[in-house]
């Protein structure tokens, strides 16, 4: 039996990971001179995940080498993981909500504003979890108990025999252990519990009644931009309203036949996104002697996509599986291959089929140099992407397999490699050949022939793809980043059962998503997490790629576009949630109680104010006093006009309130086009509300 043949498992070793953050004042990463590309050093992983690298590490520039995040639920403060915010110089920019005390003013603006966006960030659907004691500790009142408590369930006897769970959690198992806190309890009991599938989206939003709680307004339209775009801006709106809801969801399932945006154009300004692998191995030395990084090239890409793309459902699905199937953009070896990777496999298949997905992810460099591949031979076998395979990408690690499943994969899979030239490569004679038997799959695996050793592999990948368990694993992660972060069992069913029937294309598993009741009757049950409120501030505010008539570039070997792009990355970095940013080869979570911070959303909230006062000369932006086009006269009215320019609704009662007292006004104050000089904070509290938080 080829279960007698199995090699012993090896432990996971502890090495750190080398990731390379060296940042100069601009926010910009410069070359160090002891970084290379690393194309002929060991890879840091080498069979074990990484371990929490060294806080202490220091570059010259005093930043420390940021750290994996930990897993489980985490509080992800303004420094992001493990680096420091970059210092503010004195006296510049917005009030960073600390003018409690300022004489005068009734309500303090650090008080009002946790007041407007303190619940915003627990609340979802309406439904209002306790202030945390994290939040409550920013203007002194004592804490009421923690709402997001929770116990972390880290694996039991029951998984697969019994083994211990390794330190990374499947994309759906940390989402799922996130929701077993008190928050996550809260929430389940505002999602919907059922439903049923109707003959298309249009026809589905027309019969479905939105009964949950929600400060929301149930439009099906504005629902509808928000979850299928990275953030509701007038020309969507606008084009949902001309198109229809069932030919604007058709023709977002054709990216390629939508022009490309101003900003998709300029992205000719990354130098390196235009470089093929080999390219940029044979200019390696000049691009580090120009501090070029193509790995945050991509990121910075990847950003601008999200932002001003009008192939939003594509880019939102382009994020969803780079959570999915995820390899990290600062690996040693991303400089290189991770661009490739993202064009290759996940773009390429992003609404196309999973299994050819995973089947080209298995045989591209970046995968098979980031997990250890490359260094596996049939007489040293590394296990990490045959266990990875089951455990994160497709079945699941309670999909139904076994340690020596594990293992026999590990052995089908190896001659898999990448060659001198950094091209994928099989070599036969490093390839295990002997009978395999892997979950209900089995092969005889007798032919050292590269065609026949290979065929055997992928038929072997193509099969846990179209596992019924990987079909239960993609339908609740697309049913959790679409839905709510609880989905209902209904509609996961349902998905499951489209993505067998259609062999695993995606198209068709999309269409009965937003076909579904559940969909249209989950308004509000979704909150942004750190990159999505970033990015929709972007978006909501009318950001133009272009660079201000203010901007001094100061930099001749970046473009204003180029700069403002990485500023955005970097922000990001800060608060802990980036384009690929996991260091480890799961996804970054996709429920809101693992983002709770209150750190975050100072984090955030400030963010917002910067760009609302365009401070980013690398963009240009619409002066706060012209975002409504004829501001009303007096401070209610401007404010509802605001609320509907920002947010695509009226605020509550309540929180108008808190936003006049943000302004120190009245409702009925008479005010001009700068809200008498308050125009930039209260658009930013209006950003800071649940409105905005919520998608």
């Amino acid at each position: 039996m080829a279960d007698q043949n199995v090699p012993p498992r090896r432990p996971r070793d502890d090495r750190g990971w080398d990731g390379r953050q060296h940042h100069t004042a601009d926010g910009y990463a410069e070359h160090h001179p002891s970084a290379s590309y690393g194309y002929d050093t060991p890879h840091p992983y080498q069979g074990g995940y990484p371990a929490q690298a060294d806080p202490r590490e220091q570059y010259g520039d005093g930043y420390a080498q940021p750290a994996p995040a930990p897993r489980g639920p985490q509080w992800v403060g303004p420094e992001g993981l493990g680096r420091p915010a970059p210092a503010r110089t004195a006296g510049t920019g917005l009030p960073t909500l600390d003018d409690d005390d300022e004489p005068g003013r009734k309500v303090g603006r650090r008080r009002a504003m946790v007041a407007i966006g303190g619940t915003a960030a627990v609340v979802a659907g309406g439904a209002a979890l306790a202030m945390t004691p994290q939040i409550r500790s920013l203007f002194g009142d004592e804490a009421a108990g923690d709402a997001t408590g929770s116990t972390v369930t880290d694996g039991t006897a029951a998984r697969p025999s019994g083994q211990q769970p390794s330190t990374v959690r499947t994309y759906t198992e940390q989402n799922e252990s996130y929701m077993g806190s008190r928050a996550g309890e809260a929430l389940k009991k505002n999602a919907p519990t059922g439903g049923r599938t109707f003959s298309g989206p249009a026809a589905a939003a027309a019969e479905t009644q939105v009964t949950v709680k929600t400060v929301l307004a149930k439009d099906p339209i504005l629902h509808l931009a928000r979850r299928t775009t990275f953030g509701a801006t007038p020309a969507v709106v606008a084009d949902i309203k001309k198109l229809g809801i069932d030919g604007w969801i058709r023709a977002q399932m054709e990216p390629d036949k939508l022009e490309p945006s101003k900003a998709e154009l300029k992205l000719a300004e990354l130098p390196t996104q235009k470089l093929d692998v080999q390219q940029l191995r044979a200019q390696r030395d000049q691009l580090n002697e120009q501090g070029a990084q193509p790995e945050r090239e991509m990121v910075d890409a990847t950003i601008a996509r999200q932002i001003w793309s009008k192939r939003q459902l594509f880019e939102v699905m382009v994020d969803f599986w780079n959570d999915f199937l995820h390899v990290a953009a600062d690996f040693d070896g991303g400089e290189v291959y991770r661009n490739s990777f993202d064009k290759d496999v996940v773009r390429k298949h992003a609404l196309g089929s999973y299994p050819e997905m995973l089947v080209a992810a298995n045989k591209h460099p970046a995968l098979l140099i980031y997990l250890n591949q490359k260094d596996s031979r049939k007489d040293a076998i590394n296990e990490n992407l045959a266990r990875e395979n089951l455990e994160l990408y497709s079945v699941g690690v309670d999909g139904g397999y076994k340690e020596p499943d594990v293992r026999q994969a590990a052995m089908l899979q190896t001659g898999r490699g990448v060659d001198d030239k950094g091209k994928y490569v099989f070599r036969p004679e490093q390839h295990y050949v002997g009978k395999v038997k892997i979950l209900g799959f089995t092969h005889a695996n007798n032919s050292s022939d590269p065609k026949k050793a290979e065929a055997a592999i992928d038929a072997y990948i193509t099969y846990i793809a179209m596992h019924p368990s990987t079909a239960k694993y993609v339908a609740q992660s697309l049913a959790t980043r679409f839905v709510s972060d609880t989905p209902p069992k209904s509609l996961v069913d349902r998905l499951a059962k489209t993505y067998t029937t259609n062999k695993g294309m995606i198209k068709p598993v999309l269409m009965t998503l937003f076909s579904s009741s559940e969909f249209w009757a989950a308004v509000g049950q979704k909150v942004r997490r750190p990159m999505e409120y970033l990015v929709a501030t972007y978006r909501t505010l009318g950001v133009s790629p272009d660079a201000s008539p203010k901007h001094n570039n100061g930099d001749n070997k970046r473009t204003p576009y180029a700069r403002g792009l990485r500023q955005i990355h970097d922000k990001m970095r800060e608060l802990g949630h980036f384009p690929m940013g996991q260091p480890t080869p799961d996804g970054y979570p996709d429920v809101y109680v693992a983002w709770t911070s209150a750190g975050t959303m100072l984090n955030g909230w400030n963010e917002a104010g910067e760009i609302v006062a365009g401070y980013r000369t690398t963009f240009t932006f619409t002066a706060p006093e012209k975002l409504v086009a004829k501001p009303p006269a007096t401070a209610g009215a401007y404010v509802d006009a605001l609320a509907q320019r920002l947010v695509n609704q009226k605020l509550s009662t309540r929180e108008k309130n808190l936003i006049l007292g943000v302004a120190g006004v009245s409702a009925t104050a008479k005010v001009d086009a700068t809200f008498n000089g308050a125009i930039t904070a209260v658009a930013r509290a209006i950003l800071a509300s649940p409105q905005h938080h919520l998608r």
